[in-house]
């Protein structure tokens, strides 16, 4: 009788569990106990969420980018064994912890406004136009709590309501859109993509165009680089990466 495909997707998942992580389990010493989608697994302390549901068989195709807590795609709800609390993180950025039980969310479901920025002007009119939902904001904090990045989202969805674009920039400023904060929300706000109109405001009416930039544009307009991109797209992909190697790099 053949075998099920889900028996042989197993003895699969069973065979790469050590080579996923690059650890050999006759040398793990601590293990623990996870559920992921209501399956347990034993997977090695010290793991991220990610790593451990790696380790387990799962193979990531989507939830997944940087893995390294800025692209916001590995969203991740959970709670640990005991306690009631429903918790938020990023799977790349969080360790398993004995008796965690936990689900992915690919993205956070919300309305994103359609708005041409040449015709908005930064302020409070530009906001309730386009999000009028965000004075229902209750203050309760749960939206800052939730997100993994510690910033005070209640504070600039604050500022947001008194039309202060400046500021609501300058806090959601390393925003990386997981929507963590929305899912939390009582009120069902999407703080996130308020904070995404404040910052374009931001940057293309509040902030000063830069000189070198300018420049910059003009010399390309007299097509002083010409040669050098005529160059690029000429070369072959073994010229290319000898150049893209041999480059100068600024020092940070």
């Amino acid at each position: 009788m053949p075998e099920k495909k889900s028996d042989i997707m197993d003895k699969i998942a069973d065979a790469n569990k050590s080579v996923v992580t690059g650890i050999d389990e006759k040398d793990i010493e601590h293990w623990i106990t996870i559920s992921i989608l209501g399956r347990k697994y034993q997977v090695p302390a010290g793991l991220t969420i990610m790593q451990a549901m790696e380790f387990a068989g799962y193979r990531f195709i989507r939830s997944c980018g940087c893995r390294a807590g800025f692209c916001g795609a590995c969203a991740t709800v959970y709670r640990l064994e005991g306690d009631y609390r429903l918790r938020t993180a990023m799977a790349c950025q969080t360790r398993v912890e004995d008796g965690m039980y936990l689900t992915q969310i690919p993205f956070t479901p919300a309305e994103k406004a359609k708005y041409d920025i040449t015709k908005l002007t930064p302020g409070i009119e530009a906001l309730l136009h386009n999000y009028p939902e965000i004075l229902r904001c209750l203050g309760c904090n749960a939206c800052t709590k939730a997100c993994p990045q510690d910033i005070d989202v209640m504070e600039y969805i604050a500022a947001g309501k008194r039309g202060d674009v400046e500021k609501m920039a300058e806090i959601s400023f390393d925003c990386i859109q997981c929507g963590l904060c929305a899912i939390r929300c009582p009120a069902e706000l999407a703080q996130y993509n308020y904070a995404q109109l404040a910052r374009r405001l931001y940057g293309r009416y509040g902030t000063p165009k830069p000189e070198h930039l300018k420049n910059r544009v003009k010399e390309i307009g007299q097509d002083k680089f010409k040669d050098d991109f005529d160059k690029l797209l000429s070369g072959n992909e073994d010229e290319l990466r000898k150049m893209y190697t041999s480059r100068d790099i600024e020092k940070a």
